[in-house]
């Protein structure tokens, strides 16, 4: 199901009791009387995902849960419905997702899973990607940054494998779509 408008909080004022400033990711609150501050950690904020989605027939309590980026191609305006996500986490990052925020359409549970393209995270289809990433070329250069350094060193997809609906950094995001461009592994 496509993430619901999430109401805007209210900005807290200067003046407010709780004003603190922003240092890498967390706040650090105001110094209290004896002098010392403290930090809290805020979520990160991210702005790119990875949805996967079974593109061969599989039935579910006698209906076909099948629906690959073909499919979503194929629905009236290229935009779909997202639903099926019963995994708490999968859905809280649901709810932090954005209209026009940009997500992989990941093929799972199939004979080579990977990513095929690109959506618009209110599910509308943007594009195919010039050629199919494949999980075994994902996974090298997963590996390959563990090792050395590198944008998919800690990627969800490899470290929170079970997730339907996975955030990504700007920097795995961009790393992956620069890939399309480039001669398989």
């Amino acid at each position: 199901m496509p993430p619901k408008t999430r109401a805007r909080v209210s900005k807290r004022t200067a003046n407010s009791d709780d004003a603190g400033e922003k240092v890498g990711g967390k706040r650090k609150a105001a110094a209290s009387e004896s002098g010392k501050t403290e930090e809290r950690s805020e979520p990160p904020q991210y702005c790119h995902w990875l949805m996967k989605s079974e593109p061969e027939s599989r039935f579910e309590n006698g209906i076909d849960v099948k629906f690959g980026i073909e499919d979503l191609k194929a629905l009236p305006d290229q935009t779909g419905c997202w639903d099926g996500v019963r995994n708490y986490q999968a859905r809280n990052f649901m709810r932090q997702m954005k209209n026009e925020q940009l997500a992989f359409f990941y093929h799972s549970n199939c004979k080579e899973p990977g990513i095929a393209g690109v959506m618009k995270v209110d599910v509308q289809y943007q594009r195919m990607l010039k050629r199919f990433l494949p999980l075994s070329e994902l996974k090298k250069y997963h590996l390959q940054h563990r090792a050395t350094g590198g944008p998919l060193k800690d990627m969800a997809l490899f470290t929170r494998a079970r997730l339907s609906v996975q955030p990504l950094t700007t920097e795995e995001f961009d790393f992956v779509l620069s890939l399309e461009d480039e001669e398989p592994l």
